[in-house]
């Protein structure tokens, strides 16, 4: 079968296109026929080995998993002995970052606890979009934010993969949400319901009146202070991507502003949950949430789908077909 291969961390023009060994499912995995995969940014992870401490887990040297792809859908052509939920045939999407990556290839076997029946209403390319940005999106605002109904919620990097996420799932829950984005993106972030939008090109919202009982970072590189600032009372930030100076200050900080009020400021890491893939397939079949797709590439096109999405300004999820 054809595989994208990173053999060595670099730029995305060291991922090949090379002949492999389709993979035979383990008593208790799933062989599903890919029909489309997604990127995120553990895949950008995987490929550049950075930050540094992301060696420790994914190879100190040169990638574990030579085959990255995490997000995939398709169509089971096998199962195990063991399988229960899945026979050939079906239709299903999937989760591949906690069961060793290897979405980015015509076939791939992997538990199937990785993976949840496909959203009838969706193409695969649709639901290739949803798994990992919209679980985590998802755990985010429920899990780590604790979002209620009335929530006056921010989404700060609001027109990207994660975000266009957020501003459905927050809406969903019944919150008042207001999106940070570029002036582009502006009415595509109203379009997908956002209450309010800002275009951080023209106003600073952290030197706003506006407080928040949750603002969630998909995106941004303001210090944790500023969050807190723009935090009401009992209000939480959940860091989720932007700038590693960010990410840094949240995982050494935000404990002790934490413990020092009733402001919280928080780290996050999604972690794959089939549960959660449910949940999100009953949002997008009752229409509660859409994915945003803003480009297509070809398998053989992947070095050009990675530097694209590299560059940061992509609205909503970059797709890849088999």
């Amino acid at each position: 079968m054809k595989a994208i291969v990173c053999s060595k961390y670099g730029a995305p023009d060291v991922l090949e296109v090379k002949e492999v060994e389709k993979p035979v499912p383990k008593d208790n995995e799933v062989l599903v026929k890919v029909h489309a995969a997604s990127i995120n940014y553990g895949n950008l992870v995987l490929l550049k080995g950075e930050p540094f401490l992301a060696r420790f887990a994914f190879g100190l040297l040169k990638p574990k998993y030579p085959i990255p792809g995490g997000d995939i859908s398709g169509r089971v052509e096998a199962v195990g002995k063991d399988v229960k939920l899945f026979k050939p045939g079906d239709e299903v999407f999937g989760d591949l970052s906690g069961s060793g990556w290897g979405g980015y290839a015509e076939y791939v076997a992997a538990p199937e606890d990785a993976f949840a029946s496909k959203p009838a209403n969706l193409s695969f390319e649709e639901a290739a979009a949803v798994p990992m940005a919209g679980v985590t999106a998802l755990q985010s605002l429920r899990d780590k934010g604790k979002i209620r109904r009335g929530h006056k919620v921010l989404i700060n990097g609001a027109s990207g993969g994660v975000g266009t996420f957020a501003v459905q799932i927050a809406k969903s829950f019944g919150a008042e949400v207001t999106g940070v984005c570029s002036t582009r993106n502006i009415e595509r972030v109203r379009a997908i319901g956002a209450d309010h939008a800002i275009d951080y090109t023209k106003e600073n919202f952290t030197r706003g009146t506006e407080r928040y009982d949750l603002i969630i970072g998909a995106n941004g590189n303001h210090p944790v202070s500023a969050y807190k600032r723009n935090l009401n009372p009992n209000g939480i930030f959940v860091h989720v991507g932007g700038a590693g100076a960010q990410m840094a200050q949240t995982m050494l900080l935000g404990p002790w502003i934490s413990m020092a009020g009733s402001r919280k400021i928080k780290s996050f890491l999604q972690r794959p949950n089939q549960k959660d893939l449910y949940f999100m397939k009953e949002l997008l079949e009752t229409e509660k949430v859409r994915p945003v797709i803003d480009r297509h590439y070809a398998l053989d096109e992947i070095s050009d789908a990675f530097s694209y999405f590299a560059e940061g300004h992509a609205q909503g999820k970059v797709v890849i077909t088999m």
